[in-house]
């Protein structure tokens, strides 16, 4: 499983914008784009998304707190290798039943 850091996105002319929901936590499944904070400004509201499918590792921010583009709030263990990985070895598994079941005389 890869680590990566979890970033806040450009947002804009805007610094120290108020977190106002986190929506995970350490622990929490999570699938590319999944929103796992809101953030607030004067003018609209918006999600941090997931950046890859995973787990989430780590979430150093909190209601309250104030973030800005760049800063890192937690951690991401993603599991693109182990999940490709495993998708390999279960499709040749499924495809040699397949031909077992054509070779049986029809009734």
């Amino acid at each position: 499983m890869a680590t990566q850091p979890i970033i806040v996105p450009d947002l804009g002319d805007f610094a120290n914008v108020d977190v106002i929901e986190v929506l995970v936590k350490a622990g929490d499944s999570v699938k590319k784009e999944d929103s796992l904070i809101t953030l607030e400004t004067d003018k609209a509201s918006m999600d941090v998304p997931a950046p890859a499918d995973g787990v989430i590792a780590t979430l150093t921010v909190k209601v309250g707190d104030k973030v800005s583009a760049g800063d890192t709030i937690g951690t991401l263990d993603s599991a693109g290798g182990a999940s490709a990985a495993a998708t390999a070895t279960a499709a040749p598994a499924a495809a040699k039943p397949a031909p077992a079941a054509a070779a049986q005389p029809a009734p």
